[in-house]
């Protein structure tokens, strides 16, 4: 599956470890929200960069206080219609000012990309979209109704502003 990011394809240097496998001695790996929560202080204390997966029934409050020691979170789209993961996306930028990097993996789709975006990802693991296709859905549209992580000013706030 191609990863975007900032507009290019990029080697994925970020490995998945799934609960029930060994942690690896080295490297940049993401774990479950749940082996996060139970094997904090041995991940954090690891001298490696550590990521966390959120599935879509995980509460983002519970990274608030380590934010600062992950460099990427993951956030998954187990299906098309599943949209929690753009109110995690939203509060980690938003609400938690979160800097590091914010991933969409799953069935992350072309149409989806655009509003993943305005929430706050700013890398695409897709499976059925290309690099042409990604860049032209993050450029589809030129203004926006509603406020977005990104802050770009919405239509609203410009024909009022005068």
């Amino acid at each position: 599956m191609p990863l975007i990011k900032h507009g290019a394809e990029i080697d994925d240097i970020w490995a998945y470890v799934p609960d029930e496998a060994d942690l690896s001695p080295g490297g940049c790996i993401t774990v479950s929200l749940a082996r996060f929560r139970s094997e904090r202080d041995i991940l954090l204390a690891r001298n490696t960069d550590i990521g966390v997966r959120l599935a879509p029934e995980d509460d983002p409050h519970e990274l608030e206080d380590f934010l600062d020691r992950l460099q990427l979170i993951e956030i998954s789209f187990p299906k098309y219609t599943d949209g929690r993961g753009y109110s995690q996306a939203q509060l980690l930028r938003r609400r938690f000012n979160y800097a590091g990097e914010l991933r969409a993996v799953g069935h992350v789709l072309r149409d989806q990309i655009f509003y993943m975006n305005r929430s706050g990802f700013d890398a695409y693991e897709t499976a059925r979209a290309d690099l042409h296709q990604v860049l032209e859905a993050l450029n589809e549209y030129t203004e926006v109704y509603q406020p977005g992580a990104a802050g770009q000013v919405p239509v609203f706030r410009k024909r009022h502003k005068g």
